[in-house]
């Protein structure tokens, strides 16, 4: 259940204006005081016009009629306490209490109707206000009917009660209906807008989760590749004896790490909140030729052979360039032994097919990194798909293949399975 502060704080957050009116602001506030208060005026016109019945009465007849009248009035008007949660309970009261009505000498009215059939149409529906007062208007005219036959009451008696009954609650209802069907439609849009805030948070938390994890590709991407060509041309300079190579191997690190840095500037520069002069635009793709020339700095045996046009779409050639990116890095972690590392662009018309092989491919398979989640993820966005698996002769084979045009609306990558031969 819904409590008072919750539905505040959301109304709040829907920006929703003032109700007009200080005394309906006040009604709205205190709906038991309006109730009391509405219940209390109905007695009150409901207990003076009572008093008719008892006179011309035989004595014992008139005590018993004096003492059973009130308190059924007083029972009527007291069920107007759940005309909001119940409404069906004072409506079926107040005709009730019009069918008693009709044995006094002379014709009589209440209020009572006009505030049960106004209550029925508010709380539970036009359908059911009209329905409810067809019933039991109908049945009233039945028990006066059969009275009149029976010589109970006169014809003039039965007539005029059935009329005000009709007139009373055909106000309640039409003023009720009106009143009603407005609260419903203003219910439904304050509902809708309720769920469109929801919504527009669900869509911002997306969109957040989403940026995490295109950002934390992208870190993983860059850090691993670069530390992986650091580590490398680190351990080549400290095993070599000749000051040369070392020097040359010192500068290709520095070279490394500094291009690493720029990348990651880059990319974070979208994420600082002052004007920053960082570049906001995004990051430039990473050419295969960089990569696999890192890697032959290193000391790894790697060769790229590349056939057909180039010419692709950005996030293409982006995507190409980090699948290229994440393949040799595995190849230089986890095939330490390989004696070849053949990275293959071939640019068909309506295609890209990345191949990343190497022969060095020993132990048993990890599969708690992100390294083919995250290619998995990027070649979705591109819209194609990709895989790594174990060939034969102890190869081992990285394939993607890309459109050479991105997609209009990328498939969700939440539906992007990854392979369980991960070697991250």
């Amino acid at each position: 259940m819904r409590s008072r502060s919750t539905s505040v704080r959301e109304d709040e957050a829907l920006r929703l204006p003032r109700p007009p009116g200080v005394l309906r602001r006040f009604w709205a506030r205190h709906p038991i005081v309006a109730d009391v208060l509405i219940a209390l005026v109905c007695l009150l016109l409901s207990l003076v016009p009572a008093g008719v019945i008892t006179r011309d009465l035989p004595m014992p007849l008139a005590v018993g009629v004096a003492i059973l009248v009130p308190a059924s009035v007083v029972a009527a008007c007291a069920t107007l306490l759940w005309r909001r949660s119940r409404p069906l309970v004072p409506f079926v009261a107040s005709f009730a209490l019009e069918a008693g009505f009709l044995f006094a000498l002379q014709p009589i009215g209440s209020p009572l109707l006009l505030v049960t059939c106004y209550s029925l149409a508010v709380y539970r529906s036009s359908r059911a206000a009209w329905m409810g007062f067809g019933i039991g208007l109908a049945s009233l005219s039945a028990v006066g009917g059969l009275l009149t036959l029976a010589g109970v009451i006169s014809f003039q008696v039965a007539a005029n009660a059935v009329i005000m009954s009709l007139v009373l609650g055909l106000i309640g209802t039409l003023i009720g209906v009106n009143v009603g069907g407005r609260k419903r439609y203003l219910d439904a849009v304050i509902d809708r807008s309720r769920q469109l805030l929801v919504e527009r948070d669900q869509q911002a938390q997306l969109a957040a989760a989403g940026e995490r994890a295109r950002i934390a590709r992208e870190m993983h991407d860059i850090v691993s590749h670069s530390l992986t060509v650091i580590v490398a041309l680190s351990e080549g300079a400290a095993a070599t004896s000749d000051a040369t190579q070392a020097r040359a191997a010192a500068s290709a690190s520095a070279e490394t790490a500094r291009s690493a840095l720029t990348e990651m500037r880059a990319m974070l520069g979208v994420l600082r909140a002052d004007d920053s002069p960082l570049p906001l635009a995004p990051l430039a793709p990473t050419a295969p030729q960089e990569t696999v020339a890192h890697a032959q700095r290193a000391g790894y045996p790697v060769t790229l052979a590349v056939s057909g046009a180039t010419e692709v779409a950005p996030a293409v050639a982006h995507a190409v360039g980090r699948i290229v990116q994440e393949g040799v890095t595995n190849a230089m972690r986890h095939a330490p032994g390989a004696t070849s590392i053949d990275v293959r662009l071939v640019y068909a018309a309506d295609a890209v097919t990345v191949e990343v092989v190497n022969d060095g491919a020993t132990g048993p398979v990890g599969t708690s990194g992100f390294g083919l989640r995250g290619l998995a993820e990027r070649a979705a966005h591109a819209g194609g798909s990709v895989a790594s698996e174990p060939l034969s002769g102890g190869r081992w084979m990285l394939r993607a293949e890309l459109p050479t045009a991105s997609p209009a609306t990328p498939p969700p990558t939440d539906l992007i399975v990854p392979d369980p031969e991960d070697r991250r």
